[in-house]
């Protein structure tokens, strides 16, 4: 015991120590409070792994079956507990299966530090045995990216990675260190980053672009507000619900917006985007003010920009210069961190009553359920629906479990039934749409809140594309509750082929194996389920398990998802069929 105090203060101290490259490393991921990662080891990376045994019983290492699925853990954990996720992985095609996960790290706003191993600097462009110019592969999808070739670079570099993932807008740093820098000795001590030079990650607050803001909310008669994950990401979800009620204005979420606001509250009138709520989208373009917390007009929020709220005032909170303006032009910016925003504009911000506005979005979601909702939750069909696997899982759960979505149908069906009662609930690739991304991402975020439900939401085809990371359950014995939604298709793809391509179901119909089977080869526990009256008693034995379940549901195969925007059409063409 006094052994591992006397290690962790030289880990956290700025006494000067000899050491290796790959154990200051260790020592420098401990210091910034980090214990547990995900990777796959190689060659170019072992001297770290040599150290990670040596210190095995301080900091904790996850064994996935693909770098992919650790990367994907990796965002899974920093998701639901808002810390720096950390990852490690070898050269060359180690390296590059990293990329797909930091492109939707980066597009997501997810904080990762990403640790690769390097052929021997000596070799650096010579085409050795598994080098490859992880660097230029990876610049245009990470916040901060640096190679290591000295030992002596080492805490200093870990200490500003740190810094830039977390800081800001948060973002996936990716740092390569080659091998004689990890095998090198130098004198180690470490001190944390607190700023970087030319970089500013929160900007400071123009009071009268606030005061701006704030006189065009107290005008506004029919004002809107839409909000994304930077309400998240700011650990601001008190401050904007007090925002809300002080205001009194409708208001809808992003995609990843959700979770940040309960389901339940009286204000939150529903997600807006593609397959969002059919009130919000049609109402973006009746609001007179229109403003955006934390979100960045996604294309898939816009729809068509020539016809996106051009009858409205743009306010929009942002704390990254870059996304202001890039694709609705705003009358009012505030560019500062939101949490700041909200606490200082509720000084500036009048109490107000916007009961009429409020109605007409009551009169729009009536006609949403009477032609959408109610079919999905109680459907009249004899083949059962995603919506009403959800509706089942609300029951389980009272909207307490993390829902962690892969990308297809059944991610829209999530995001749209799911009940959210806590933060950081919401689990998913937003930007990029990664397929593949939610077993992986549910281990982690389940060993990021292991006291929480974690129900991951998957389809048959993204399943497939990451189902070896089921080993990772098996050593880990990570409790995550597996729900395949299985239609036989790509069904994202194939119903955009029904509707738009006369139904040619070019390659989307998909023969799966016997996911029951697959999964008690790895020990889980596992349920097939065909039957609506056999529906509500599995998910049930599902969420009682104290242990991994599989549970797979067979879908009905032509089960769209509505309302839908069509491509290039506008918000308020909002299709209800």
């Amino acid at each position: 015991m006094e052994t591992l105090k006397k290690e962790k203060h030289e880990a956290t101290s700025s006494e000067t120590v000899k050491i290796s490259g790959a154990e200051a490393v260790i020592k420098c991921l401990l210091a910034e409070g980090v214990d547990l990662a995900y990777g796959y080891p190689g060659g170019a990376i072992m001297p770290v792994y040599d150290e990670i045994y040596k210190y095995q019983d301080q900091f904790h290492h996850v064994l996935t079956r693909h770098e992919q699925g650790a990367i994907h853990a990796a965002q899974g954990f920093a998701r639901v507990t808002g810390k720096v996720g950390m990852v490690f992985a070898t050269s060359g095609p180690g390296a590059t299966n990293l990329v797909t996960g930091i492109a939707d790290a980066q597009i997501d706003s997810t904080p990762l530090v990403c640790i690769t191993g390097q052929v021997g600097s000596h070799l650096l462009g010579s085409d050795a045995f598994q080098e490859t110019d992880i660097i230029g592969i990876s610049t245009p999808v990470t916040k901060w990216n640096y190679q290591i070739t000295k030992a002596s670079e080492i805490p200093e570099v870990i200490a500003k990675a740190f810094y830039i993932a977390k800081s800001g807008r948060p973002g996936p740093v990716l740092i390569d260190i080659t091998k004689d820098a990890q095998f090198g000795e130098l004198d180690f001590s470490y001190k944390k980053c607190e700023k970087v030079r030319s970089y500013k990650a929160l900007p400071k607050l123009n009071i009268e672009k606030l005061q701006e803001a704030a006189n065009l909310i107290n005008n506004a008669k029919k004002p809107f507000i839409v909000w994304g994950q930077g309400v998240i990401l700011g650990r601001a979800e008190q401050e904007f619900k007090k925002f809300i009620e002080k205001t009194n204005i409708p208001s809808a979420c992003t995609g990843l917006g959700l979770s940040a606001l309960e389901t339940s509250h009286p204000l939150h009138v529903g997600m807006v985007g593609m397959h969002g709520n059919y009130a919000p989208n049609v109402l973006t373009n009746s609001c007179d003010v229109l403003i955006a917390i934390g979100m960045r007009f996604d294309d898939r929020v816009t729809g068509n920009l020539a016809t996106y709220a051009k009858q409205a005032k743009v306010i929009h909170f942002e704390i990254d210069p870059a996304e202001v303006d890039k694709n609705v032009k705003t009358d009012v910016a505030v560019i500062a961190d939101v949490k700041e925003t909200l606490v200082e504009i509720m000084q500036y911000v009048n109490e107000a009553d916007h009961k009429e506005w409020m109605q007409e979005f009551d009169k729009l979601y009536q006609i949403e359920k009477d032609a959408v909702i109610n079919y999905q939750l109680n459907p009249t069909k004899e083949g059962l629906t995603m919506g009403e696997v959800l509706g089942s899982i609300n029951k389980e759960t009272n909207g307490d479990a993390v829902i962690v979505s892969d990308v297809g149908q059944h991610q829209m069906f999530a995001w749209r039934y799911a009940n959210f009662n806590k933060t950081r609930s919401n689990v998913t690739s937003g930007g990029l749409g990664t397929m593949g991304f939610a077993l992986p991402a549910a281990i982690g975020a389940k060993m990021g809140a292991p006291e929480r439900e974690v129900v991951a939401i998957i389809g048959d085809g993204g399943y497939q594309m990451t189902c070896n990371e089921l080993g990772t359950i098996l050593q880990t014995k990570a409790a995550v509750k597996i729900v395949v939604l299985n239609n036989s298709y790509l069904g994202m793809v194939r119903q955009w082929q029904e509707l738009f391509f006369d139904k040619r179901y070019a390659s989307t119909e998909m023969v799966s194996p016997n996911f029951v089977k697959l999964a008690e080869a790895y020990d889980i526990k596992a349920v097939k389920v065909s039957k609506r009256e056999d529906l509500a008693g599995a998910i049930k034995t599902m969420i009682a398990s104290k242990d991994a379940f599989f549970l797979e549901v067979v879908i009905e195969q032509e089960d769209n998802v509505f309302p839908m925007i069509p491509t290039g059409a506008s918000v308020s063409d909002i299709r209800l069929s």
